[in-house]
């Protein structure tokens, strides 16, 4: 894979610049990859965990089989995100993670995320970030589930998914491609297949989300934003507060630090 097609270098440099040594690293996270197909299991509940992968191709996301043979989906994973973080001081997997589409995942163990730490503080910074925003989405998934009617999950659904595309240049002029069937988006939002499909179909009539098969069309975003009551502020990726000037991670000297003080 090219560092110019890379999906993580890209959603890296979304955060800050990066230095090409920066670049090689995260480079070297997308090598060897693996074509996967949907619905393919890439890891079970309580399989060891001993290793991350990155999506460079196709959607994924986590899950819980429950005891009544439910499934519950907790994070749904776009191109260029890394999967697996939240068990790095865990030797099981917590949850499982399956493919929602055909796509392309580069595996590589834990210690070459520990390499990156010890090599670029601007990467270690990065990832901090989107641990946290990880943990902003699930926080705001539970109030979406807890809180908030049918219509308004549907709609927070919809619009964030729109809002992370749109993040990475992923769609064009509202339309967008959602590959997952009335059943997975039920199993995220807590929701019947057939209760999802009224839903879409209230939100054709009043125009705010019109849906055939795997494509989406917005035609009035902001007014799905406010249906779903949407705050984006969990959205607003930002490093602003320790980035110098030139967009760059810049560490102060300890006699730096002494003499402001």
């Amino acid at each position: 894979m090219e560092k110019e097609d890379s999906c993580i270098i890209r959603l890296f440099s979304s955060y800050c610049a990066l230095s090409e040594e920066d670049r090689r690293l995260l480079h070297r996270l997308e090598e060897s990859p693996i074509e996967t197909r949907a619905g393919q299991v890439l890891w079970k509940e309580c399989d060891k965990a001993s290793e991350f992968c990155t999506i460079s191709k196709g959607w994924a996301y986590s899950f819980r089989n429950m005891d009544d043979g439910s499934r519950q989906i907790l994070e749904l994973f776009l191109p260029g995100d890394i999967i697996g973080m939240r068990e790095f001081a865990f030797s099981q997997r917590l949850t499982g993670l399956a493919m929602i589409d055909d796509g392309m995942v580069c595996h590589f163990p834990h210690r070459h995320l520990v390499d990156l730490f010890s090599t670029s503080t601007t990467l270690t910074a990065v990832l901090f970030a989107i641990v946290s925003r990880h943990q902003a989405l699930l926080t705001e998934r539970l109030v979406n589930l807890a809180r908030r009617s049918a219509q308004q999950r549907l709609a927070h659904f919809i619009y964030e998914i729109y809002e992370r595309l749109n993040q990475t240049g992923s769609f064009n002029g509202g339309h967008f491609r959602l590959p997952l069937s009335q059943e997975q988006i039920g199993d995220a939002l807590g929701l019947s297949s057939v209760h999802v499909s009224r839903t879409f179909t209230s939100f054709r009539k009043q125009q705010l989300v019109l849906r055939e098969r795997h494509r989406v069309y917005l035609p009035n975003p902001q007014a799905l934003a406010e249906v779903a009551d949407f705050d984006n502020r969990y959205l607003n990726d930002s490093l602003k507060a320790i980035l110098g000037e030139n967009g760059k991670l810049e560490r102060q000297s300890e006699s730096s630090n002494a003499a402001t003080k």
